[in-house]
This record gives C-alpha cells, sequence and structure tokens, in this order.
C-alpha cells in the first residue's frame, strides 16, 4: 500500500532546522506557480498549481494511475489538504488529474 501524502508531509519536518511542512509545502507551491496553465479558463474549478501539487504528493507516495491519485486525494485529511491548498469541501477528482494530461 502506498504511503499517504499526510506522511510525505509530515516527513518534510525532518527538512533543515527551522523550516516547517508548511514552509516546505509552499516551496512546492511557489516551484509549481510559474506553470503555464493550458485549460480554457471556462469551467476550471481548481488552481493549476493545487492539482499539480496533489499530483506530485500522491505520486512520490506512491499512487500511479489518475484514479488511485483521486482517491488519495479525496482521502486527504482536511489539514493536510489546507497545506495543499485544497479545499476540504471541494477536492479535484481523477478526472481532473486526466484532463491534464491530455
Amino acid at each position: 500500500m502506498p504511503a499517504l501524502i499526510s506522511s510525505l508531509i509530515s516527513s518534510l519536518s525532518t527538512a533543515p532546522p527551522g523550516s516547517s511542512a508548511v514552509a516546505s509545502a509552499a516551496g512546492l507551491l511557489a516551484a509549481l506557480g510559474s506553470l503555464p496553465d493550458p485549460r480554457a479558463r471556462r469551467g476550471v474549478r481548481h488552481a493549476l498549481v493545487t492539482v499539480v501539487a496533489a499530483e506530485v504528493c500522491a505520486v512520490v507516495a506512491g499512487y500511479r494511475s489518475y484514479a488511485a491519485i483521486g482517491e488519495c486525494v479525496a482521502d486527504l485529511p482536511a489539514d493536510t489538504a489546507a497545506v495543499l491548498g485544497i479545499d476540504a469541501d471541494r477536492r479535484p477528482s481523477e478526472l481532473v488529474m486526466d484532463e491534464l494530461a491530455t
């Protein structure tokens, strides 16, 4: 069974002294912030940086298919989702992940 994203983010707390999991996640979000969004503005429900950050964390945790990544994101604890910029009540699904791959 793949590791949970929350365990991945928790492991970031072993980063150099003075940094935190939230700061490390913010660094990931900042690094992904310059990605151009290929989607049409109409119908976009989730920021590209949020979706890609969730995908990156899920893949690093061992999830491979869009369905598995979507399930992983759906099962995130609310505080972990918040760190990644995901609204706890409106999470990206595997359809969003698949849309970005095409």
